[in-house]
């Protein structure tokens, strides 16, 4: 009889929780109510980032040296996204991010879809270098400017007035290559500070659009480097674009 009374009391010891793993489980549940604000917090300062990143101000990592020295590689510059959102359009002067699509890059090249969405994810917080389709330039002409290289003292002209460039990189000319375009209404010439080291409208003059961007491609104006702290400093227009006459007033 007795060993009946353990055959039927074995099933019912064997369906009870071991003393270990109950003890691991409660370990384990209460080192996630220890984590969980941290855990949240964290997610909710992510997605902050992302949608200030998204629609107003976004950190872009400097790819290239093509806008040294106001810009060199590795660079963290605070972009405006809504600089141009409510009627202002971009002005002669200014640093801008814009999308190369159809302009700059005609084909882009493809990418992982995986990879690509890590590598946005980083570039959207400005740990990572942009899409290879996004650049950095300086507008030097906008709709209806006609812009020449060079004059007599090998400066470039702007609806006739030169520009004193003293942002460019030390040793380098405003040009090697002469042009002389009309910039057509809706789009921008844009250049390089590093004349020397930058693809820009001087390179694109016989491809669609004659090297020009469209405005709406623009992403925002560069307003603040903000890394390395030694190099922290507003990006100001430089006073020489202050004096260029309007496109109507040259032409008339």
């Amino acid at each position: 009889m007795d060993t009946e009374a353990e055959l039927t009391e074995l099933p019912e010891r064997d369906r009870s929780p071991r003393p270990e793993q109950g003890a691991g489980a409660r370990s384990r549940s209460s080192r996630w109510r220890t984590w969980r604000p941290y855990a949240l917090v964290t997610a909710v300062c992510l997605t902050t980032v992302m949608l200030v990143s998204a629609f107003l101000v976004q950190p872009f990592q400097i790819p290239s040296g093509s806008m040294e020295n106001t810009l060199r590689p590795g660079d963290r510059v605070l972009v405006n996204k809504l600089a141009y959102r409510f009627g202002d359009q971009p002005r002669r002067g200014d640093v801008v991010v814009f999308d190369g699509t159809g302009s700059f890059v005609q084909d882009p090249p493809a990418e992982n879809p995986v990879t690509g969405l890590l590598r946005a994810a980083g570039a959207t917080l400005g740990l990572a270098e942009p899409a290879g389709t996004d650049y950095v330039k300086r507008v030097v002409g906008v709709g209806g400017d006609r812009v020449t290289c060079c004059d007599r003292r090998r400066r470039l002209t702007v609806n006739g007035r030169a520009l004193d460039e003293d942002y460019l990189y030390p040793g380098d000319t405003p040009s090697r290559v002469p042009f002389d375009v009309v910039v057509p209404e809706g789009r921008l010439w844009v250049m390089g500070d590093h004349r020397g080291d930058s693809k820009d409208s001087r390179d694109l003059l016989g491809a669609p659009g004659g090297g020009t961007v469209p405005v709406e491609k623009v992403i925002g104006r560069a307003e603040w480097i903000v890394w390395p702290l030694g190099r922290m400093s507003s990006l100001d227009r430089p006073a020489t674009f202050d004096r260029i006459p309007d496109a109507g007033g040259a032409h008339g």
